[in-house]
């Protein structure tokens, strides 16, 4: 069993990984932690995704692993708990805390993810007023982590546009990519609750990263994109109409067929470059 460290945790913390330990009688704390993050990722997913053919392999992730948890009203607990940390202060991973206090990272994966605080000191390097010219001529500004573990850098980004006084659910998409499954759902997870549109992609993002025009992700071989509730939400069903608009008139917008490259600018200070990968365009930092 995975030590839990109990020092200088606050009540929210306890409270969920007391429960947490109350799982692991009869599987280990890794399996447990997995099963959790399946359940609550696929929860938020099928509420508002319905692509068919991700609904149904979602809905049966979710059975299976509400299933080995035992039922449905711990694991719904230490969801309210989520909801509740994120409410009370957005401006943290809490899950990404929790993950390294279970050790799970460091122990299965030799991962470590990066402190909250640094990510909020990169978070605000890089986003500064000149982000509303951005949004006010094209509507939206995009932000990219392709490998977004937890989404620690992700909820820097977005407590640094509200610092700056830029409403993020009706102008920011954040775009993430992790190989491991586990803490790509974790990111989705807080994303989905920060109310942040965008989506999460799992899969390798040297050798497939996500592809297509930031608003319309194209989900490639090898890859499971999950796109979070704000992103279906109207105001961007309407810049997404609006970019198919502007590309049937020959603007600046895209169709579905010819794909407009996108620079994302984020933590990255690469210069720009195309790649052609299998014939597709390739997102770039």
């Amino acid at each position: 069993m995975a030590k839990i460290k109990m020092n200088r945790m606050e009540d929210g913390e306890k409270e969920f990984l007391k429960l947490f330990k109350s799982l692991t009688y009869a599987q280990s704390s890794w399996q447990v932690w997995e099963d959790l993050m399946t359940v609550m990722a696929c929860s938020i997913s099928n509420a508002v995704d319905r692509r068919a053919e991700h609904f149904e392999k979602r809905e049966k992730e979710y059975e299976r692993a509400i299933k080995d948890l035992g039922g449905v009203d711990i694991p719904a607990q230490m969801f309210a708990i989520i909801v509740r940390e994120l409410d009370d202060n957005p401006d943290q991973d809490f899950l990404g805390k929790l993950y390294m206090s279970l050790e799970l990272g460091s122990h299965w994966h030799g991962q470590f993810f990066t402190p909250y605080h640094v990510c909020e000191l990169m978070a605000k390097m890089q986003i500064g007023e000149e982000c509303r010219g951005v949004i006010e001529q094209k509507g939206y500004i995009s932000i990219c982590d392709p490998c977004i573990g937890a989404g620690a850098m992700m909820i820097a980004a977005a407590e640094a546009f509200r610092q700056i006084r830029v409403n993020y659910q009706n102008c920011v998409v954040f775009a993430g990519q992790d190989l491991d499954p586990v803490v790509a759902k974790m990111a989705y997870i807080q994303l989905s609750l920060l109310g942040c549109p965008g989506y999460v992609t799992i899969g390798n993002s040297l050798t497939n990263p996500q592809t297509g025009h930031v608003l319309f992700p194209q989900e490639t071989g090898g890859q499971d994109l999950w796109l979070t509730p704000m992103f279906f939400s109207q105001v961007w069903e309407m810049l997404r109409t609006k970019e198919l608009f502007l590309g049937l008139m020959g603007g600046t917008g895209t169709t579905v067929k010819t794909v407009e490259k996108e620079h994302y600018t984020f933590f990255f200070d690469f210069k720009e470059q195309e790649e052609e990968t299998d014939g597709r365009e390739r997102i770039t930092a």
